[in-house]
């Protein structure tokens, strides 16, 4: 199920904006993409990645060398098709091995129309990264004059400013519950079922295994667009509400942190990823751009309170300023151990926190379930 018998390999380049040029391997479908190159040290998960909606706008390297062994199933996607514009391994495997596979990684992307280019140094590229930043990049198997393919990725837009939001947030409200679907029946042996509260997703870009989260832990949940008014919000009667991960600039996704500001004190909020984000915006903080993201699934963060250190699966490349959040009303709550970044805060006055990593994705694997739990005994006490 890898690539098929007898073919010739298809010329594929990876060109930087600093000059940077790779030739490999094509695989996937053939064409030209464009995006900001980026590195995640996930060990496995690849087709979580590929359909993350954060990950729109973005070509994505996996530093582990060997992709693609397990196959793609339908039960694992993260959305209904893949977000990334392109995708970069050090080796595609030429074999799939597992019983719950459809098909191999390679007929996946020829099936979505993503470009992807296999046998680059995947090591070089992600020290080049770390060493100057995430870069702007392309990856062509049309295009093989290197010259001429710098020159578009220099012509290319850049993250930075980008509303990505826009393009990734559901077209209409919907509802989600999949508790019965996925037997996540309450046991006897822990006694009465808790109630169940209602929770409002904004999505910026969120994950269905967010929502299956939220359905396990007692909420009901309807998942709106993320241009939705804070009026419109408060009008379906929320116990709750939940700002998503997403991809791009926060600053540039306007309307939402004005929606989130206006709902900030009217209902108790929990946001992750850039729903963190936005509200460190409409709290008044600043964000920032980092110089190559936090991406994978083994960042250490500790929780200022308990001391516990919990290992996170990440996937942003802004962060919240520390210096800019007003210390009158906002208390750190978690710190990135590797950059000392802010990885969480809450309101000293309003039912409000949020965290920057993804709870529902921990490779701990549980470590950061308490937050969901968290949530529902915020939303009991207000409710």
């Amino acid at each position: 199920m890898g690539f098929s018998k007898g073919l010739a390999p298809v010329k594929a380049l990876l060109a930087l904006e600093d000059g940077s040029v790779l030739e490999g391997e094509g695989f996937g479908s053939e064409g030209e993409t464009y995006g900001e190159l980026v590195f995640n040290t996930s060990l496995s998960g690849y087709q979580e990645i590929l359909t993350d909606p954060s990950y729109k706008g973005q070509i994505v390297i996996m530093t582990n060398p060997h992709i693609g062994n397990y196959g793609v199933n339908a039960d694992d996607e993260e959305a209904q098709h893949p977000w990334v514009e392109g995708f970069v391994v050090r080796e595609l495997s030429p074999v799939v091995s597992n019983f719950r596979s459809d098909m191999s990684l390679d007929q996946y992307l020829k099936k979505h129309k993503i470009v992807g280019i296999q046998g680059v140094d995947t090591r070089k590229l992600t020290k080049h990264l770390r060493d100057h930043g995430a870069k702007r990049a392309a990856i062509s198997t049309v295009e093989l004059d290197s010259k001429r393919l710098v020159k578009k990725v220099k012509d290319s837009p850049e993250m930075a400013g980008a509303d990505w939001v826009k393009a990734v947030t559901c077209k209409e409200p919907y509802d989600f519950d999949e508790t019965l679907l996925h037997g996540y029946e309450w046991p006897e042996k822990l006694g009465p079922k808790p109630k169940q509260y209602f929770a409002v997703c904004i999505d910026g870009g969120i994950k269905k295994m967010i929502l299956r989260k939220l359905n396990q832990h007692g909420f009901r949940v309807k998942v709106v667009p993320a241009h939705t008014k804070a009026e419109e919000i408060l009008s379906y009667k929320p116990d709750g509400v939940f700002l998503s991960n997403g991809p791009g600039d926060p600053a540039a996704v306007t309307y939402l942190i004005d929606t989130t500001r206006k709902l900030i004190g009217k209902v108790p909020i929990f946001g992750i990823c850039l729903g963190h984000q936005i509200l460190g915006l409409a709290l008044g903080g600043k964000t920032y751009k980092l110089k190559f993201g936090h991406r994978g699934g083994n960042h250490p963060v500790m929780d200022l309170f308990t001391k516990k250190i919990e290992v996170t699966s990440q996937n942003h490349g802004f962060a919240v300023d520390i210096e800019s959040l007003p210390k009158n009303e906002i208390e750190l709550t978690h710190i990135n151990l590797n950059d000392k970044t802010l990885e969480g805060m809450r309101h000293k006055n309003h039912p409000v926190f949020s965290v920057q990593y993804h709870p529902e994705n921990s490779p701990g694997p549980h470590d950061s379930d308490y937050l969901f739990e968290r949530f529902y005994a915020m939303v009991s006490h207000h409710a």
